[in-house]
């Protein structure tokens, strides 16, 4: 339990330091907002001001509408995550209808009463959201929020007059205690559910001198046997006399709860759904996104026969929905209340079993689901509160790399379509119409930049040639060196008690042999996956050495803002029309160069595994074998076999720049050399003369004030959207989470 607890409390820890990258990609995400809307203002001028039908199309085709609601997506879903990882807690969600026990299971956790916890036998629920904070050094006491004026009268006044039509909802509390409520329409389809939720809004709307007294007060602390005033409508023996809960926000209770051990926890006592209190679902979809780290349904199955129902499926996927981007069978879990035949409910233990049975058949996907009484004490915190806490002490850390992934890879693509439309913007007032003398400007420029051009790309092919044949010591072979090292340090080789075990459990030495090469070899191979990040590191340095050459001053960096191997790739895929099909060939194929263990190498180490391979091994057991006798054949040959794979890729160690040099070479070739390009390169350019000599080939109204505003505008855009600004974890770290969620 100890070890949980830090563990729990590590996680918290570490959670921090996120929270200022997440509030600085925030802020420059925001800055995008205003500098997105003055270019747009700026745009919606032009139009009106340039009488060429091209440009005005071509300005009119910058979708900002859809960039504006992408942002605030994103700044919604960041907000989310930052709150999640903000908290001083884990914090545990308990959903469920009225009367399944979720009450009495808050209880048990807890250790507080009906005096702190009113169970649904009364019909008690409120729909106040109370969070249960453990701490196991102070006596239980309460902190009441209640709603400011606004809040009361937009998230729990407002949602009634929508659902049930009422015409307009009221602006003030005056408005709403001084008019009578509108009727209920009675073209409303159904007719008890409507019925009851205006019942629910006839409550707060009578009784409003007895709670908006409460209303805009700050926060209040409160003692243990009060905390009942202001979560319940009625006393422990049925007194209908309370009517603060009318006002309350949020109740935060501090207790020491049975099970001292629980560490940095919290429970969520979510507001009671399926009593007819409209928003509860708006409210519980908001509760889960920011503030639950696992959540638990309570269901209680009738001892009469129960089956999971429509409202059951309705209720999993609202919480379904409340954070895409981590799936809910990753944190949620299914407590089917059992009874006993003493209690009300009867015995309801073959009906549990039975639902257990059936989740997958509705598609209610879960962690777990845990079949426990409620009610006992015991039950509820060895085989509920555990099982949980041990699963979020082994998981949360992966889950938050998964939510945090999700939302760092959907901002980088957002990224990519705002540098897309900046593309367009820094394209739109560009001008087909030539000066007299333009095509005697271009033609020497053009000559001057493709002898740029060819002596830097040739200067780089020398070096790559130069280096061809050598070890790569910055990249690739640091991977190999750590890779060998780890099938050295990690060999997967059991240990004689375990052998022993296994022989036991097989019954023949020849089987268990056979078993533990297959498993050391395949242990073995997955050491070497790690060569890839070498392989990538080596070739995305090549690729931003020749991006280098070409944005060089002289050259094409006028291009785009992209560099390294995106500068290649937009180039290819964006800027050279498909009438250049080879030069577009030549780029494209250049960004997409790809070396890979799996491909390039893998089937030549495949070859020095035979000795792992049952079949194939050169050593096998005596007539009598023994544990310490399969354990030092196993020793032996995984120690031979890392070794002829050390000498495979020694052996080897130079290929990587050996590809990278014919890959570079081969580019060179097709972009200086090939017969057909040699025609392109002069349409390209001519079509792009503009941004490549800016100089001596402006875009349309060269000199105005409005196109030197335009400017400016989007390149304030382009500084604001730069990839970086907008990083909270590595990008590549992102893109591999998220692969290996999958």
């Amino acid at each position: 339990m100890g070890n949980r607890t830090e563990t729990i409390s590590d996680i918290i820890d570490k959670r921090r330091p996120l929270v200022e990258k997440i509030e600085r990609t925030e802020t420059n995400l925001r800055e995008l907002i205003p500098a997105l809307q003055t270019l747009e203002s700026q745009r919606n001028q032009l139009i009106t001001q340039i009488e060429d039908q091209k440009i005005r199309g071509r300005l009119a085709e910058i979708d900002f509408l859809s960039l504006y609601l992408k942002i605030a997506t994103e700044l919604e879903a960041l907000a989310k995550l930052k709150v999640r990882f903000s908290r001083d807690t884990l914090n545990i969600g308990v959903v469920g209808r009225a009367r399944q026990g979720k009450s009495r299971l808050l209880q048990s956790l807890t250790g507080l009463t009906t005096t702190e916890i009113p169970d649904g036998d009364r019909q008690h629920c409120t729909g106040v959201r109370s969070t249960i904070h453990h701490n196991p050094n102070v006596a239980t006491y309460g902190e009441v929020y209640f709603h400011s004026e606004r809040s009361f009268l937009e998230e729990i006044i407002a949602p009634y007059y929508e659902k049930l039509h009422l015409g307009a909802k009221p602006n003030s509390l005056v408005e709403f205690a001084s008019k009578p409520l509108p009727p209920l329409s009675e073209n409303l389809p159904g007719y008890a559910e409507p019925g009851a939720m205006y019942e629910h809004l006839t409550r707060y709307h009578n009784n409003i001198d007895k709670y908006v007294g409460l209303l805009n007060s700050p926060p209040k602390r409160i003692s243990s046997n009060e905390i009942r005033e202001y979560v319940a409508q009625d006393t422990a023996d049925g007194q209908r006399i309370f009517f603060n809960y009318l006002a309350v926000k949020e109740v935060k209770i501090t207790c020491p709860f049975p099970n001292t051990e629980v560490g940095q926890i919290a429970l969520v006592d979510m507001p009671g759904l399926g009593d007819t209190g409209v928003g509860d679902e708006a409210r519980l979809i908001q509760t889960l996104s920011q503030d639950i780290d696992a959540v638990l349904f309570v269901r209680m199955p009738s001892a009469k026969g129960d089956y999971w129902a429509d409202v059951d499926v309705r209720l999993y996927d609202t919480a379904r929905a409340a954070i895409v981007d981590l799936p809910l069978d990753l944190w949620s879990f299914m407590i089917l209340n059992q009874t006993n035949a003493n209690s009300a409910n009867g015995d309801n233990f073959n009906n549990c079993q039975d639902l257990a049975g059936d989740l997958s058949k509705k598609h209610l996907n879960l962690v777990d689901c845990i079949i426990a009484n409620c009610a006992d004490v015991e039950a509820a915190n060895v085989k509920i509160l555990d099982t949980v806490l041990n699963y979020l002490a082994s998981k949360i850390q992966s889950l938050d790399r998964q939510y945090a992934a999700s939302c760092q890879e959907r901002i980088i693509e957002l990224q990519k379509t705002v540098q897309i439309e900046i593309e367009k913007a820094r394209q739109a007032l560009v001008t087909p119409t030539a000066h007299q003398n333009e095509m005697g400007i271009f033609l020497p420029l053009y000559n001057q930049l493709m002898s740029n051009l060819s002596v830097g790309l040739m200067e780089l092919l020398e070096n790559f040639k130069q280096q061809r044949y050598l070890v790569d010591e910055d990249f690739f072979q640091p991977q190999v060196e750590a890779a060998i090292q780890a099938c050295k340090e990690n060999a997967g080789i059991p240990n004689l008690q375990e052998i022993k075990v296994r022989h036991r459990e097989k019954g023949s030495w020849e089987i268990v042999y056979a078993e533990y090469l297959h498993k050391i070899r395949t242990h073995l191979t997955r050491h070497f996956n790690s060569l890839d990040n070498g392989l990538k590191q080596l070739i995305d340095d090549a690729k931003s050495q020749v991006s280098q050459i070409l944005t060089a001053p002289g050259n094409l960096p006028g291009l785009t803002t992209s560099r390294g191997p995106e500068y290649l790739k937009i180039i290819g895929e964006k800027k050279v029309s498909d009438a250049q099909i080879n030069l577009r060939r030549a780029f494209q194929n250049l960004w997409k160069f790809e070396m890979s263990y799996e491909v390039n190498f893998h089937y030549r180490i495949r070859q020095h595994l035979d000795d792992l391979t049952p079949d194939d091994t050169s050593l096998r057991l005596s007539a009598k074998p023994t544990a310490e006798e399969v354990l030092e054949n196993l020793e032996q040959l995984h120690q031979e076999t890392v070794y002829q794979c050390q000498e495979a890729l020694a052996d080897l160690s130079s290929e990587p720049k050996l590809a990278v040099f014919a890959a570079v070479e081969e580019f060179i070739d097709q972009v200086l050399r090939g017969e057909e390009v040699k025609n392109e390169w002069p349409v390209f350019l001519y079509e792009v003369r503009s941004q490549v000599w800016p100089t001596y080939f402006k875009p349309m109204g060269e000199g105005s004030d409005a196109l030197k505003e335009w400017e400016k505008l989007v390149e304030i855009i382009a500084q604001a959207n730069q990839l970086e600004l907008l990083q909270f974890i590595n990008r590549t770290y992102a893109k591999n989470e998220i692969t290996h969620h999958l």
